[in-house]
């Protein structure tokens, strides 16, 4: 009788477990509204231009919108007076974040709703500049400071200063000068017989010529008319001592685009939206000039000089038929022309150059009067050029800038392996490393004397990101943010103060000020979680590290039941963006997906969230660790994750199921169609289901292009392995998807279809986008998420 009380304990009490496990005081719809749910953490934030007070946008209301509010800044006073919602008067005080400032910082000029102002910064009053139809932006101060250049439509203006005059500085027009249309020898030879035969004619033009002459003589003096045809501007500059105009040509390429079509439009029409167009595609030309004023000529920059400009990418070795490959093209390859950036100071004009095929970055000097360059540094990846501060997006130039005195030039590289800062004399072309070590500078700026930057950096934990002061001469370095998370840092115009936008794995982001010096208290201004998500006790997920089958070591997020069950259930998410980083201690910009972890931990899974190889935070060779075969080591990684769970968590290796959005729905997708074994069931959101229908920017610096790297494309494309599918798939996708487009999915779902997969299912969302919008579509998507897990390998499931 006692060995059956004994069992009939065991068992009610391991029911009891169960039963524990399968509770949560979360609620799906709640945690799906966002913000509205957490409370809404203060953005934008921007300094007064006195330093007096700090603005930022809030919604501690939880109102539609959110509004500008303040905080002054005194740290004399005990308490900073929180002074709550900025009305029209402080306003007055918001700062415009795009002006520049002339070298003494008394002046800031900017442009606003495309008309041009001037603001005196010793009294803060502002003259309005312009007041035109016309659109003027890019605005600068020329060397002396007495006048300001700015650009409308395709030109180049200046205005003085003390005179209030405006000049002209260029003349680019579109179409072709007809005058220069050369007549053809036909037509020659009509127009000389006419005028030896027709003397009235003849006598005419001799008139006509004179009062061209001197009407030519008393004209004003007009920049040169430089006709482009039906080409566009991509860059417009002067340099600062008014002596040349750098200018860049794009010929627009005519590709095909996609078609996103909108069926729930506001008029209730069908609307076909134009979108992007595919890999591969044809790409923009560019061809950088230079306008000589004083000469009133025109003459190009040629990239023939550059090292490195005839080679051919390392993988097209892999398809040649020759039994020597010739690794030189006969033509230079094609560039994109960032710059050219200019010192106010100093007669130099660096360009930051980007080859169209991903693999060259190249830093030049420029000396105009010539058009010959200097090489200040060249970057070569066979994979692709990327990284912080670097950029792997082709149209984007790489951060850098002037010393001081407009000597040396600074900029990021991964020669290292890492992100890191470099500066390189114009003169001498001497580089030197100012950081090293195996974590990454993920941004930097120049003090405003010019003997410190200021970092913000991975260098006390590739999850945490800190905010220092390195004294360029010394090399000292000093850490000034100690708050454990990420920290945000806006610095005051005299660089006394900082303000924080600070957040925590499972604290979301407030707003603290600090003085700008090492080991300063933070202090917190604002406090902006609701009541009802400070009810809950949040997890912080334990950060750990698992080995790869090729050694690599991987970082991953966990999240663990309070009560865990032996064999029981797990889940892995795979973050998106391919290159982004979400194992970290700051709060994720996947907080849905956070709290429907903790959700999921709360119902006796343990949740697995894995940095896998091509995120971000971990150098080059992680970043390229997918080139030419997505869905390989980054999938291989999903797998040794799960192996992870079982072996160290004892995880059921039958009850695992994996999901993500974008690069992580694609993810899924490979995992369930080559890994059934691994994975059981798989939500896929919004999916890339075969990369030769995504953008041409992303995918063609991870796998080439289609036509020149196909094997690359196959094996990669989840499309290409649907019939490998064995466990229970659940696709969901936005219809009106411009990114990730709805096309990809259609297509998927054909291929099962025609395969005779039973074991999908497709939820659509007609009024949806690649990020969701509507907190019911994110409820309903989850719920099916949540639903798939019960089923397959949760508590309703039959395993």
């Amino acid at each position: 009788m006692q060995i059956k009380s004994f069992f009939l304990f065991i068992i009610l009490f391991t029911f009891s477990l169960v039963l524990n496990a399968q509770k949560s005081t979360l609620k799906l719809e709640e945690i799906m509204c966002g913000e509205a749910f957490t409370g809404y953490s203060p953005e934008n934030i921007q300094w007064s231009e006195d330093g007096s007070k700090v603005f930022f946008t809030w919604n501690p209301t939880n109102a539609k919108l959110r509004d500008y509010y303040y905080v002054e800044t005194d740290f004399t006073k005990s308490e900073f007076p929180y002074t709550g919602k900025a009305d029209s008067a402080n306003l007055q005080e918001l700062p415009i974040v795009n002006g520049v400032y002339n070298s003494n910082r008394s002046l800031k000029l900017y442009s606003k709703n495309g008309d041009l102002y001037l603001q005196n910064l010793k009294d803060f009053s502002v003259l309005r500049i312009t007041n035109t139809l016309d659109f003027e932006y890019d605005v600068a101060f020329l060397k002396n400071e007495d006048k300001i250049v700015y650009r409308a439509g395709l030109n180049l203006f200046s205005w003085n200063i003390k005179t209030g005059q405006t000049e002209q500085l260029t003349d680019i027009r579109k179409g072709a000068d007809k005058k220069e249309q050369a007549l053809s020898e036909q037509d020659k030879w009509i127009e000389k017989e006419n005028l030896e035969l027709i003397g009235i004619l003849k006598e005419r033009k001799e008139l006509a010529d004179l009062r061209k002459a001197r009407n030519e003589s008393l004209k004003e003096k007009r920049p040169k008319t430089i006709w482009i045809g039906e080409a566009d501007i991509f860059s417009l500059k002067l340099s600062p001592d008014e002596k040349y105009v750098f200018y860049t040509l794009v010929n627009r390429a005519k590709t095909k685009t996609t078609i996103v079509p909108d069926y729930v439009a506001q008029n209730g029409y069908t609307a076909p939206n134009q979108a992007r167009e595919k890999v591969g595609s044809e790409q923009d030309s560019y061809f950088p000039k230079i306008y000589d004023r004083s000469r009133d000529s025109v003459y190009s920059i040629s990239s023939e000089a550059l090292p490195g400009i005839y080679d051919k990418p390392a993988f097209l070795k892999l398809y040649s038929k020759d039994s020597i490959f010739n690794d030189k093209y006969k033509e230079p390859r094609s560039l994109i022309w960032h710059g050219p950036f200019l010192h106010s100071n100093a007669n130099t004009a660096v360009y930051d150059l980007k080859s169209m095929d991903g693999k060259d970055r190249w830093i030049i000097v420029l000396e105009p009067e010539k058009a010959n360059y200097k090489i200040l540094d060249r970057q070569h990846d066979d994979a692709w050029i990327g990284g912080p501060g670097i950029e792997g997006w082709k149209g984007f130039a790489g951060d850098g800038g002037f010393s001081k005195d407009g000597q040396a030039y600074w900029f990021h590289s991964e020669e290292s392996g890492f992100s890191h800062i470099y500066t390189v004399n114009l003169n001498s072309l001497e580089k030197k490393a100012l950081t090293s070590g195996k974590y990454e500078v993920t941004k930097a700026f120049l003090s405003q004397d010019g003997k410190s930057f200021y970092l913000t950096s991975s260098e006390v934990d590739p999850g945490e990101r800190h905010f220092y002061k390195l004294d360029i001469e010394s090399q000292k370095k000093e850490k000034i943010t100690s708050m454990a998370g990420n920290n945000e840092v806006y610095i005051s115009p005299d660089e006394k103060k900082i303000a924080i936008r600070h957040s925590y794995s499972n604290k979301p982001w407030e707003l603290y000020l600090q003085e700008n010096e090492p080991s300063n208290i933070a202090v917190k201004i604002t406090a902006s979680q609701s009541q009802v998500f400070r009810t809950y006790k949040w997890r912080d997920p334990e950060l750990v590290y698992f080995t790869a089958e090729d050694g690599t070591k991987v970082r991953a997020r966990l999240y663990r039941p309070e009560k865990s069950q032996k064999a029981g259930p797990a889940v892995i998410f795979v973050h998106g963006a391919g290159y982004l980083q979400n194992v970290h201690k700051w709060w994720s910009t996947y907080h849905r997906e956070y709290m429907f972890h903790n959700l999921l931990a709360d119902l006796g899974y343990t949740v697995l969230d894995i940095d896998y190889r091509a995120s971000s935070g971990y150098g080059r060779d992680f970043r390229t660790g997918i080139y030419r075969h997505m869905g390989g080591k980054d999938l291989s990684d999903q797998v040794d994750g799960a192996k992870f769970l079982v072996s160290k968590y004892g995880v059921s290796p039958k009850r695992i199921g994996i999901y993500g959005g974008s690069y992580g729905g694609f993810i899924t997708l490979m995992a369930m169609f080559n890994k059934p074994e691994i994975f059981k069931a798989g939500a896929a959101l919004r999916s890339v289901t075969d990369w030769a229908h995504y953008n041409h920017p992303y995918t063609s610096n991870i796998l080439n292009t289609p036509i020149e790297d196909p094997d690359a494309y196959r094996r990669s494309s989840p499309i290409y392995f649907a019939e490998g599918l064995k466990g229970k798939l659940l696709m969901l996708h936005g219809v009106v998807d411009d990114n990730v487009q709805f096309q990809d999915v259609v297509r998927l779902s054909q291929r099962l279809i025609e395969l005779g997969k039973e074991n999908w299912e497709l939820a659509v969302f007609p009024m949806e986008a690649h990020g969701f919008i509507e907190s019911s579509s994110w409820t309903d998507e989850y719920r099916r998420i949540l639903e798939l897990f019960e089923e397959t390998i949760g508590n309703k499931s039959k395993l």
